[in-house]
């Protein structure tokens, strides 16, 4: 799932569906029994936490320090039973690195939390990860699915096309930008029966493009509707340009918020493809059948395998390879999280060392989440010895 930005806000939406499935804005996690044996913390190492630490690891974009597991915020308290739902999903497509772990990981599916825990210190080393240049604090934002209307058809109500990617659109980077697919008759031209569905709201489709996914409600000519994912299938290629910045460049609101936004669009009708404009990106889609089985999760992210809520983050892969198990960290306004999370996705804006876009869901929570998200941030990756 290719994302640009993570600032999406619940109003946003325009007849948003109703889902199951989201993460809670502040509720803590649910405290387990307290740890015995391996797990027991005596004056800041946990027992058997013992022996000399490894060397540091360095990578592409990040520097990588082993610590005791003390050091992790939390380790003794979440629920890790949620998480090893996620990592038997990176299963599926496993690394070299973690693949010969996937049995034992499997197998544990069905342990208990101080068995689950023990088995991580056994068997992992937690690293802090750390930019080239030093610092260990970074950035935590948060995404999710949209749920929108569409139509099969267009029409006066619904006249806002979401095309497939053009024919020849890997012979021509950077391809048109949203502008000149706006406006220029050549290239509608090639867009002409590349439309999967069409929207009400320009805004919608905006925002369906920056999250790189998302779930429709598609009404054919007949009035039969079906429930179909919309993922992400390629880009133009052309530089992310925030609407939200352009505003404020202008003077024009004096936060991004999409609240702020969507107030300003009421107030200037006149100027909404002025803003639309201001960023040339645009993201191509691709319809999937969305089953009951495949509406229980998330799209599919970077690493090819289905996202988690809660449990799910993007990151920058030259920091954190996909499929690693993560230990995070982040407190402020929005949420306080302390979690252990798997690197599934990435996206055009989560770069850097210590950078993470978390996975909120497909409910209206989920969609607040995404739009409040923005504090700072820790990560520890989790790495077999």
């Amino acid at each position: 799932m290719n994302r640009l930005l993570c600032t999406v806000w619940m109003a946003l939406i325009v007849g948003m569906l109703a889902a199951c499935s989201s993460v809670p804005l502040s509720t803590p996690a649910p405290q387990s029994p307290p740890a015995t044996g391996p797990v027991a913390a005596a004056k800041g190492v946990l027992a058997g936490d013992t022996g000399t630490l490894p060397e540091p690891i360095v990578r592409a974009k990040s520097r990588w320090t082993a610590v005791r597991w003390a050091e992790l915020p939390g380790f003794e308290d979440d629920a890790l039973h949620e998480a090893w739902n996620a990592w038997i999903k990176s299963c599926e497509r496993p690394g070299p690195v973690f693949a010969p772990l996937c049995a034992e990981v499997r197998g544990l599916s069905i342990g208990g939390v101080d068995e689950q825990r023990a088995w991580l210190m056994g068997r992992l080393q937690p690293y802090r990860v750390e930019a080239l240049a030093g610092g260990a604090e970074g950035l935590l934002t948060a995404y999710f699915e949209p749920v929108l209307e569409g139509a099969r058809q267009a029409s006066a109500g619904f006249s806002v096309p979401l095309y497939r990617p053009p024919l020849g659109l890997a012979q021509r980077k950077p391809w048109y930008t949203r502008q000149e697919i706006d406006t220029q008759a050549p290239v509608q031209a090639a867009l002409k029966g590349r439309e999967i569905a069409f929207l009400a709201d320009p805004i919608d489709a905006l925002v369906l493009q920056i999250q790189g996914s998302g779930r429709m409600r598609i009404t054919a000519p007949d009035g039969s509707q079906a429930m179909v994912r919309l993922a992400y299938a390629g880009s133009n290629d052309q530089p992310y340009k925030s609407v939200g910045k352009w505003l404020i460049d202008q003077g024009a609101v004096r936060d991004a918020s999409w609240p702020a936004i969507k107030t300003w669009v009421a107030q200037n009708p006149g100027r909404v493809n002025e803003l639309l404009w201001s960023n040339p990106r645009t993201v191509f889609f691709k319809e999937e059948p969305l089953s009951e089985q495949d509406a229980a999760w998330g799209p599919k992210g970077a690493q090819g395998v289905a996202l988690t809520p809660g449990r799910s983050i993007a990151v920058d892969p030259g920091s954190i390879p996909y499929g690693t198990p993560v230990w995070l960290a982040s407190k402020g306004p929005n949420v306080n999280l302390q979690k252990l999370v798997l690197a599934q996705d990435t996206g055009s804006a989560i770069v850097g060392a210590v950078r993470a876009d978390y996975f909120a869901g497909w409910s209206p929570a989920a969609a607040e989440l995404a739009g409040r998200l923005k504090q700072p941030l820790r990560l520890w990756v989790l790495w077999p010895k």
